[in-house]
């Protein structure tokens, strides 16, 4: 099984990530990983901190000669602003934060929850998610987030093919399909930052090339829609999580929800296997196993919850009202946390095509492709001639 483990705090030495399971075979690119890395680090609205880091990774097992070995990948992002113990504790808890609960959970101080609670964690996640890309690519499968909505601002996306919207989603300062349209959400965030406020947004991942029945419809734990929402869901800010049409299906008839299906044989060589869909309501997803069609998930980000003009909270030592404690933050980290989630999606996605394919070696999981491949086309071929027996008869 591929999974993997983090560790670190916000302002420690690092940020680590514990990979296992990741097949051997695998040549490895950490350009490719710091530049998710950076990518994180980007947007519009972002605070101080990006301006002290420059986050790379460092391979520190499991790699020999920039090949994978089978064995336990450690991925480390060192931190510059590395000063956890001269911080001082937190006297009052921040509304939105972990700080009140977590207390009352560990009875401990403030300060040893924000520290691993804080998104700077997501570093490890994005480095991990990086990692399964380089593992999926072989496969054609590709994973591409982007932003559709800033506060009320609904992002319209410019049409285009795979490559010419990554090219739009580069381009814009934050991270949607329509850089034209940066001008209006850059003038929001400085508006919020001026008022000491802050802004969420909606983010949408699409993956595009994965196979039939990755994920699995006979145990809840192995529905891959699940693992997916599970994955998002835990993403530091995210309160919503949708696939496909997501809950406007439940505002809609049957008809107008589920997607028909057909069949064309000039794409039986692709991993359709030639069955395609008008539409992608279910978003690629059907009991819990991929359809072949791309996979479509939207999070929900919430806006920052440190304030620069606090809410009311309560000091812990006094019991007395008082305004919240205020920490270095971002105003709109939205296009930061599109990065995110296309990462630990990515993750997820690798994590189901090694239980489908099997994950001791790239050749291996390639070798076994390949015959689902024949099979299910050789299922397809028989399952005609058969009915043409039939009609014979």
């Amino acid at each position: 099984m591929l999974r993997y483990f983090t560790a670190g705090e916000s302002h420690g030495k690092a940020l680590l990530a514990l990979v296992d399971g990741f097949p051997a075979g695998v040549e490895l690119d950490t350009d490719l990983i710091d530049t998710e890395l950076r990518r994180r680090q980007g947007g519009y609205g972002r605070g101080g901190r990006q301006q002290i880091e420059a986050d790379h990774v460092e391979l520190l097992s499991g790699v020999w000669r920039g090949t994978t070995l089978g064995s336990p990948i450690a991925l480390m992002v060192p931190n510059k602003d590395y000063k956890l113990e001269q911080l001082d504790d937190l006297e009052c808890p921040r509304p939105g934060h972990g700080d009140l609960s977590g207390v009352m959970k560990y009875l401990g101080p403030i300060r040893a929850v924000l520290e691993r609670a804080s998104a700077r964690e997501t570093a490890a996640r994005v480095a991990a998610g990086a990692l399964a890309k380089q593992l999926l690519s072989p496969f054609g499968i590709t994973a591409f987030g982007y932003v559709v909505e800033v506060g009320p601002i609904k992002i319209e996306p410019v049409p285009g093919t795979l490559q010419q919207q990554r090219e739009f989603r580069d381009k814009s300062e934050l991270y949607t399909l329509n850089p034209d349209q940066d001008h209006e959400i850059k003038s929001l965030i400085d508006e919020m930052q001026k008022t000491g406020d802050t802004l969420g947004g909606i983010i949408e991942v699409r993956v595009e090339g994965v196979p039939f029945g990755l994920g699995s419809h006979t145990q809840w734990d192995k529905r891959l829609d699940g693992r997916l929402a599970q994955a998002v869901m835990a993403v530091q800010a995210i309160k919503g999580v949708e696939i496909g049409m997501g809950f406007e299906a439940a505002r809609r008839p049957g008809s107008e929800v589920h997607d028909p299906i057909r069949y064309e044989p000039d794409q039986a060589e692709t991993p359709t296997l030639g069955f395609t869909r008008p539409t992608n309501n279910a978003g690629g997803l059907e009991a819990g196993m991929t359809n072949s069609q791309p996979i479509v998930i939207r999070a929900a980000m919430k806006p920052i919850s440190t304030l620069a003009q606090p809410l009311e909270s309560v000091n812990l030592q006094t019991k007395r009202s008082e305004s919240a404690s205020y920490e270095r933050s971002d105003v709109c980290a939205v296009a930061a946390a599109s990065c995110i989630v296309e990462n630990v999606v990515a993750f997820e996605i690798a994590r189901a095509m090694v239980d489908k394919f099997g994950g001791d070696s790239l050749e291996e999981m390639q070798a076994r492709w390949k015959l689902f491949h024949q099979m299910a086309r050789g299922k397809q071929q028989n399952t005609t001639e058969t009915r043409r027996t039939r009609r014979k008869k």
